[in-house]
């Protein structure tokens, strides 16, 4: 099982960035399920980084 700071820095986003990113798009997901998607299904762990890029970048543009 691939642990989720290297699969996030893989992803191009840190692990605590993600995170604020997951929580900002209101994404409530289990960190053990997080850590599981991470190993064994990249193409969602991919859209959830998406999603929280996205989320992390229109908080940035409210502040603004």
């Amino acid at each position: 099982q691939l642990p989720l700071n290297p699969a996030a820095r893989a992803a191009g986003i840190t692990y605590t960035r993600f995170l604020e990113g997951l929580k900002a798009a209101q994404v409530a997901i289990d960190r053990k399920i997080l850590a599981d998607l991470a190993a064994t299904d990249t193409s969602a762990f991919a859209e959830l980084v998406r999603v929280a890029q996205e989320a992390l970048k229109a908080k940035a543009t409210a502040k603004a």
